[in-house]
């Protein structure tokens, strides 16, 4: 399968007009593909290059993107990525739990790691035209999410920290990797 695990780092925040993730504009798109186990990112007019690569998917993955990156990704891309399947942890997590964890919480607590930053800052470097230090902030976060998800895959759980404390939260892993029956017929909207 080829899984593309991503993350947005946004131009602006809600706020000012905006309310819904479909509403914001995109800074920065950062993506690991497993079929050449590398690492890429976009801006917003590199995104075209990008567009073959989702195509391609078998399985997309994120945290927080069914909600967030998903529809704001929508907005820019000229098919429907909601044809392609994904899998958004932070959502696993909050139907298990019935509330949403922090990403910062779950890398903690499965991985040992924290990110790098949070999203205020990388707002503040993005008007401040340091793309560097978010293109870096983007894809740690991206590395975080991937490793988060092969970990789920493997043990079939993920732990949080959480007020000193270690939880973990068993995910029904099954059904990830199964390959949507379209009879080799294309699912997408672009038809590459």
């Amino acid at each position: 399968m080829r899984v593309i695990t991503f993350d947005i780092e946004t131009a602006n925040w809600f706020g000012n007009g905006a309310s819904e993730p479909s509403e914001l504009e995109i800074a920065l798109v950062g993506m690991h593909d497993s079929a050449t186990d590398t690492y890429d990112s976009f801006l917003v007019p590199e995104l075209t290059r990008m567009w073959k690569v989702l195509e391609e998917a078998d399985l997309l993955v994120g945290y927080n993107s069914d909600h967030f990156d998903i529809p704001l990704l929508n907005k820019y891309y000229p098919g429907d990525l909601t044809k392609i399947p994904s899998v958004d942890l932070m959502k696993e997590i909050y139907d298990v739990l019935g509330r949403r964890v922090r990403l910062d919480a779950v890398a903690d607590g499965t991985l040992g790691k924290k990110k790098s930053g949070h999203g205020g800052q990388s707002l503040v470097w993005w008007r401040n035209g340091e793309v560097e230090k978010v293109r870096k902030y983007c894809l740690k976060d991206v590395e975080l999410t991937r490793n988060l998800y092969d970990h789920a895959l493997k043990n079939g759980s993920l732990k949080y920290r959480e007020l000193g404390s270690l939880h973990e939260v068993k995910l029904n892993t099954e059904k990830w990797h199964t390959p949507k029956s379209n009879n080799g017929a294309m699912t997408y909207t672009l038809g590459f």
